[in-house]
């Protein structure tokens, strides 16, 4: 079982692993002991050499002071023998860190040394004093005491006692450099004998795995380039370690299983083809219903055109016939101002049309909705346009409460005026026209019917479309009906119509119940 095989050859491997490992743990753990021996050692070398510097700078300044008189700044001297007295504890405290590490036996007589060394500073400091007090002796008889505490005290005992020391931490610093360098040269040689006697077991097992592993590998590259070139029906041979009797049995399954899938690719082929055909039938029909767009927008265009051309015309024709008159009376000026100030609405209004449009593409239309009592604001509208034609027949239901809605009031009166304007518009002078309003949980809807014309059911579609004017013999633009349809759908509502041919239409808002709908 070539599982085993893996699995032996893995046992192996993790038990040199962990011996390499255990290797390195001990030589890191020896080197980390010897280094900080090391370092013990060169911080006692040096707190001894700073320990004799200070001393002797001491020394210097209490000499200076017995021999030629000067007083000694007393601070200084203080603050020398507190660094000596903190150099002595350190070098205390390293001394025993550096006993309990090596032993006794490698640290013989160094904490006793420092004790004498100690006291014979302190004795040396107490002679400088006991000279410098006393009084009854002679100049000559004070020389001869410091000659010899210098030459006796100071050059000899402290400096030996100080040479002793550092030659001790020197031998101990050597000692310690050899045993590093023999730790070394061992863990390298250990580290050569590990390798060389365990390298070759893994060479060996490396190749003995891949000897097992090639003939069934050799076997699966067979069975892929039999299904690369196709030859489904080809079955490979299953003789082979369990695991890759398994691989090998998945190939001649999958061989049947893309046999399958080749022939339901054929069928997909033939139906992504068909697919193809209709879409195409699609796009053909999109694109003469973007043809037919293009044609509307261009009438539309040449409609807009012409409305604009003909106030501009008159208002043109009105003034330069005043400008050719050489007298014009008060009421022709009047006249002639007015056709030229109605002109003028007329083209203010298309222009504030298209402006809107312009706007609502954009995403720059902006709605001021304010809390309108929707009640009274609907009999407002409805008075309003009764005054314009007081001789119809206005048949009003208004199922209403006291609900507020929060919507823009001139907006929307423009949407509803669109609707009633069209509605007086279409359909004979005099016949009733109803409009219906009620609220209900989800939406409040205003219905507008008239008795008019009416609009062919294939016509009903596009009304609400720009550009489109259902006859041709029309005054408007094409536009009312898509400006209505802009601002209801602005404020989350919808428009929709009903409508017969000669029986006349009826045009519903429907927007959302107390809800607000933020601009």
């Amino acid at each position: 079982m070539y599982r085993t095989k893996l699995y032996l050859f893995g046992a192996i491997v993790v038990v040199v692993v962990l011996m390499a490992l255990a290797m390195a743990a001990i030589s890191a753990t020896l080197t980390k002991a010897n280094l900080r021996q090391s370092f013990i050692a060169q911080s006692l070398l040096v707190e001894h050499q700073q320990l004799s510097s200070i001393s002797y700078r001491l020394f210097k300044q209490l000499t200076d002071e017995l021999i030629f008189g000067e007083n000694a700044n007393q601070a200084e001297v203080r603050n020398k023998q507190d660094l000596i007295n903190q150099s002595l504890a350190r070098i205390r405290t390293l001394e025993q860190e550096q006993r309990e590490s090596l032993g006794e036996s490698a640290t013989e007589g160094s904490i006793e040394d420092t004790d004498a060394l100690e006291a014979l500073l302190f004795s040396i400091v107490e002679e400088f004093r006991t000279i410098a007090r006393t009084e009854s002796e002679t100049p000559l008889a004070q020389r001869a005491r410091l000659q010899i505490l210098l030459e006796a005290t100071i050059d000899n005992q402290f400096r030996e006692a100080i040479n002793t020391a550092t030659e001790r931490q020197s031998r101990v610093v050597s000692a310690l450099n050899s045993s590093i360098e023999t730790l070394n040269s061992a863990l390298i040689w250990s580290s050569v004998a590990f390798a060389a006697v365990f390298l070759p077991f893994v060479i060996w097992g490396c190749a003995w795995l891949f000897r097992q592993l090639y003939q069934p590998l050799e076997h699966i590259k067979q069975a892929a380039d039999t299904l690369v070139a196709g030859r489904y029906d080809i079955r490979v041979a299953t003789d082979l370690d369990r695991e890759f009797k398994a691989v090998m049995t998945t190939f001649n399954l999958l061989g049947e299983r893309l046999a399958e899938h080749e022939q339901l690719a054929a069928e997909s082929q033939q139906r992504l083809a068909r697919e193809v055909e209709q879409r195409t039938q699609e796009l053909v029909a999109a694109n003469h219903q973007l043809r037919a767009l293009d044609n509307q927008r261009r009438q539309f265009l040449a409609d807009v055109s012409h409305e604009l051309r003909t106030p501009l015309t008159i208002i043109r024709g009105e003034a330069q016939v005043l400008l050719r008159q050489s007298e014009v009376n008060t009421e022709t000026y009047r006249e002639a101002l007015q056709s030229m100030l109605q002109q003028a609405l007329q083209l203010s209004q298309l222009v504030d049309d298209l402006l809107l449009l312009a706007r609502t593409d954009s995403g720059a239309m902006l709605l001021e909705r304010e809390p309108q009592q929707l009640k009274s604001w609907l009999r407002k509208q409805l008075e309003h346009w009764q005054r314009i034609e007081p001789e119809r027949d206005w048949q009003i239901a208004l199922e209403l409460g006291d609900q507020l809605l929060h919507f823009d009031a001139e907006r929307m009166s423009q949407a509803l005026g669109i609707l009633l304007d069209n509605a007086i518009k279409y359909s004979p002078s005099g016949s009733p026209l109803q409009i219906a309003a009620q609220v209900s949980d989800a939406h409040l809807s205003i219905a507008v019917s008239d008795q008019g014309e009416g609009i062919a059911p294939h016509d009903t579609q596009r009304i609400f479309e720009r550009f489109v004017r259902i006859r041709r013999s029309s005054k408007g633009t094409g536009l009312g009906l898509a400006i209505a349809k802009t601002i209801v759908e602005a404020h989350g509502g919808e428009i929709t119509v009903v409508s017969k041919l000669g029986q006349g239409s009826t045009f519903t808002i429907l927007l959302p119940a107390m809800k607000e709908v933020d601009a």
